[in-house]
């Protein structure tokens, strides 16, 4: 009997330590609602540019409480600099005219200048709303497509409804009927 008892015992332990090996992580962590660490954000962290003296120190400008340095990273700018844009459109204040029309458009019924953060405390509450079982949080199962699943869009079903309605949809790959005529 206590022969019995210990391999059951031997059989679970081995079984616990087997599964605790089994690192096959299928989804993205970048995917979970909470992280698990404690340590730095690695998208968070921008290298300066390097200290520069500038050919006329007269020219430089004032400083400004919460401006800008010259130092300061600038990815946007150095991203259209490299793909042979111009950095200075970047800064140019107000709509472009190229714009103006559609920022009419979506503004027509008024803007709320705290959007984000209303945006922010709304999808919080639905998170913790939908936050799992109590053993998906137990063992920090990611609920992310869980949670999302009610207002995600099938995009068969849509682009279905697009081509029923007889509009182009010429990004798309071919209906069924064309592609079985290609041969693909």
């Amino acid at each position: 009997m206590q022969a019995t008892i210990g391999k059951l015992g031997i059989a679970f332990a081995t079984v616990l330590v087997l599964s605790a090996c089994g690192g096959g992580d299928d989804e993205p962590r970048l995917m979970h609602l909470r992280s698990a660490t404690q340590g730095p954000d690695e998208f968070g962290i921008l290298p300066t540019k390097p200290l520069q003296m500038p050919e006329d120190l007269a020219a430089l400008p004032a400083p400004t409480p919460g401006g800008t340095n010259i130092t300061d990273p600038t990815p946007e700018a150095d991203a259209v600099a490299a793909l042979g844009g111009n950095p200075a459109r970047l800064k140019a204040g107000g709509i472009p005219a190229s714009d103006s029309a559609l920022v009419a458009q979506v503004a027509r019924f008024g803007t709320s200048a705290n959007i984000r953060e209303q945006l922010a405390a709304e999808d919080l509450e639905y998170r913790r709303a939908n936050d799992g079982r109590l053993l998906e949080r137990l063992f920090s199962v990611n609920v992310y497509y869980n949670a999302y699943e009610p207002m995600s869009l099938d995009q068969e079903a849509e682009l279905e409804r697009w081509r029923k309605l007889g509009l182009r949809t010429p990004a798309a790959p071919p209906g069924g009927a064309a592609q079985a005529a290609t041969g693909n």
